[in-house]
């Protein structure tokens, strides 16, 4: 993900700033993996947790590669259209089970093309794929197909099915079976959950850059209504998985569990609302409006069907077996 800051003077890179930030996120993701094959230690419980950091690093260095190479990705192309681009700022979050909000990267000064916003645009998604996808798979090979049990289960979409499938040769879950998945491939099925994040068609995500340059000005009106629509998003998933969960225990039972499942789309709607508050109330800042390439405009279609590949309407949910 990428904020444009339009007409902003330019600032000296804070070298420790950036660095900082992402030791950081280094470490709580190491501790988060820990937690994800040990069981819940306390954050700043350094006395049990430094022993084991070795065990928490698989998962850590897969997810901080796909973040890293997905907003360089962003920053190349920015610097190659020449709109002056921070490096990356990741965002620490002491929470299981990512123990990240990714990273970002500011944009300042205005994108003077809609050829260059989509290049900018797609060029996280595809880049952070690239390393995604090999993460995933690997994970995959090294996860453990077992009985499914009391727990949450991560959403799946069409491109994630597929790896499953193409991994370990049956539809899963299916038959109370399901893959558990090694700390390799969580990482990788976050990283394919951040990169459709990013690619919902909103204001200034990804996938709002490729939009906007696709549809132009025109297209704010359109993320004002898909940014409501989150809002639905996440009391469908709530409710679904709250009728799901009653038809094995009380009602009251199912209502406390499920609520949980619509969490993250509410939190990306606060997001959202938040980054449209930074801009001065506009979805997306204006660009120059020379029509796109046909090549770009062949892009933003193709990152359209990728978005579609990856969506996962649910993405964690709390089941019983």
């Amino acid at each position: 993900m990428d904020s444009p800051r339009q007409d902003a003077p330019p600032r000296r890179t804070n070298y420790p700033l950036h660095l900082g930030l992402f030791l950081l996120t280094g470490f709580t993701t190491t501790w988060v993996g820990v937690v994800n094959v040990h069981g819940d230690i306390p954050f700043l419980d350094l006395g049990r947790i430094l022993p084991l950091l070795l065990d928490g690093l698989p998962y850590s260095a897969s997810i901080m590669g796909i973040l890293l190479t997905h907003e360089m990705g962003h920053f190349v192309l920015a610097r190659r259209h020449g709109v002056r681009a921070t490096l990356p700022y990741f965002i620490p979050i002491p929470l299981p089970p990512v123990g990240t909000m990714g990273a970002v990267i500011r944009m300042e000064g205005r994108v003077e093309s809609r050829d260059a916003l989509a290049d900018i645009g797609a060029s996280g998604p595809l880049a952070g794929l690239v390393v995604a996808l090999p993460v995933l798979l690997l994970g995959l090979h090294l996860s453990e197909v077992r009985p499914v049990a009391a727990g949450f289960l991560e959403g799946g979409s069409v491109l994630y099915h597929a790896a499953k499938l193409l991994v370990k040769g049956q539809l899963l879950p299916g038959g109370g079976l399901d893959v558990f998945l090694h700390p390799v491939a969580w990482a990788g099925w976050v990283g394919l959950l951040v990169t459709m994040l990013n690619l919902m068609p909103i204001g200034q995500l990804d996938g709002g850059h490729i939009a906007y340059a696709y549809f132009g000005p025109g297209h704010n009106r359109t993320s004002g209504w898909l940014h409501r629509g989150l809002l639905l998003l996440a009391l469908g998933g709530s409710l679904y998985t709250v009728w799901e969960l009653s038809l094995k225990v009380e009602l009251g039972k199912a209502v406390a569990m499920g609520w949980s499942a619509g969490l993250s789309w509410f939190i990306w709607f606060i997001l959202l609302r938040v980054m449209k508050r930074a801009s001065g109330g506009e979805y997306h800042p204006p660009v120059g409006e020379a029509p796109l390439t046909g090549g770009r405009r062949a892009l933003c279609v193709g990152m359209l069907v990728l978005f579609f590949l990856l969506l996962v309407p649910i993405p964690l949910r709390p089941v019983l077996p």
